[in-house]
């Protein structure tokens, strides 16, 4: 294969694809949809197979824990791909929406609208579901979209793409809305990033730290993405106890490897001289790791020291390191110097000190009274989403519907010319 010709060939596809989906009404686009979360419950078998393939492909090389959890799929797990798809369909078209309008005093009448980014490309690790999340959100925005997944969980994606290209193909639309790069070679990757500007209008990239610093540095199109999910909770002196231990204790260990879990748990030190205890006993009882700093440990001798390096570690595994802070100022300077901008929480009852923490603490999300885990686009009411996009420009926060539009201004005249 040569690459250069193939990955051209998928471009030149999805611009032509990108311009025919522009013109589907949002009745055309929801059809589509529902054809494909069909095509997806139809196909189960066929995609736990795949997936079984590359589990074991994956055990074979060793694969850490939460690198398998993140790869595999199940009848439940299929099942509930399926059922975002159908919410995604439920949800109001993001394309044409009037976003301002006025009338100027020579009587221009100006509109500003959202519209399709045009041709997206995907670059993803490990999690097949994205195969089918990055795909309708990309249909229900209005955009083309090129898959480009990991090898180590190809043969899902594989599957999981075919059916939705079937359902696509039986809905008597352009297959090429959506394309699949069908080859693990890396060099397609670098040449999505650099070669592909005449093409793709934005890249996307869902993955560990080294994909998307790799996407970020070579890329040649705009990209929306986050380096790290390193996560924080605060807890402030006004906590309440049991309040703390049950959000913590979610944020941690419900799904250890998401970007959404907690990483490091800041206390007030007067705080934990009598409550930290009682926090790292229920940590440790469900066989959590805790690393902290020298004023942690006095108060509870399990814990083992903290390094450097730990308040900047994003572990995706059972393991939350713990530092103990002045006030709210010192677990927000923290946050400012180790933090990625992802989410982070506060545990509080004074809602003077949670507002300063909410208004000073500059992350995508920020929360109060709540486990960071639910820092995702099906918790915000956004459907699915690509990915929690970290930086500043354009998205920020769960890249949903929303994120893949951008907009247009249109403006009707009578005649009117401007003057000298």
């Amino acid at each position: 294969m040569i690459i250069r010709d193939y990955m051209d060939n998928i471009g030149r596809k999805s611009v032509l694809a990108s311009s025919k989906l522009k013109s589907l009404s949002t009745e055309s686009k929801n059809k589509i949809l529902i054809s494909i979360a069909r095509k997806i419950r139809a196909d189960k078998n066929i995609i736990i197979l795949a997936n079984e393939e590359d589990v074991k492909l994956a055990r074979e090389k060793g694969a850490a824990d939460p690198m398998i959890n993140r790869l595999i799929l199940d009848e439940n797990k299929i099942e509930n791909i399926a059922k975002s798809v159908e919410a995604i369909a439920e949800l109001p078209d993001p394309v044409g929406k009037i976003l301002f309008k006025t009338e100027r005093p020579n009587g221009l009448l100006i509109n500003k609208i959202s519209v399709p980014l045009g041709v997206i490309g995907i670059i993803y690790e490990s999690r097949p579901n994205v195969t089918v999340d990055a795909s309708v959100l990309c249909i229900k925005a209005g955009n083309a979209c090129i898959l480009r997944g990991g090898s180590e969980s190809y043969n899902s994606n594989l599957s999981l793409a075919k059916a939705i290209n079937s359902a696509i193909i039986e809905s008597e639309v352009d297959e090429n809305i959506i394309q699949f790069v069908e080859t693990t070679d890396r060099a397609a990757v670098d040449y999505m990033l650099r070669d592909m500007v005449d093409h793709i209008d934005v890249i996307i990239p869902r993955g560990g730290k080294g994909l998307v610093k790799k996407v970020q540095d070579l890329a040649k199109v705009p990209v929306i993405g986050h380096l790290d999910g390193i996560c924080h909770i605060y807890v402030n002196n006004s906590a309440d106890l049991d309040t703390a231990i049950k959000i913590i204790h979610n944020a941690k260990l419900r799904r250890t490897e998401i970007c959404g879990a907690v990483e490091t748990l800041l206390i007030d030190e007067e705080y934990a001289k009598n409550n930290l205890p009682k926090i790292i006993s229920d940590l440790m009882d469900a066989n959590c790791e805790v690393r902290g700093d020298a004023d942690s440990m006095k108060i509870d001798n399990r814990i083992i020291p903290a390094k450097i390096e730990d308040w900047s570690t994003e572990y995706l595994d059972s393991i939350i390191s713990v530092k103990l802070v002045k006030d709210v100022y010192g677990a927000i300077d923290h946050i400012a110097k180790y933090g990625s901008g992802h989410t982070e929480s506060i545990i509080s009852e004074n809602n003077e000190i949670a507002n300063e923490f909410l208004r000073l603490v500059d992350s995508a999300i920020v929360m109060h009274n709540a486990s960071t885990q639910f820092a995702d686009g099906g918790e915000f009411g956004l459907g699915a989403e690509i990915g929690i996009a970290t930086g500043r420009l354009h998205a920020r926060g769960p890249v949903g519907l929303e994120a893949l539009t951008t907009y247009k201004y249109i403006v009707k005249g009578s005649g009117q010319i401007r003057s000298q």
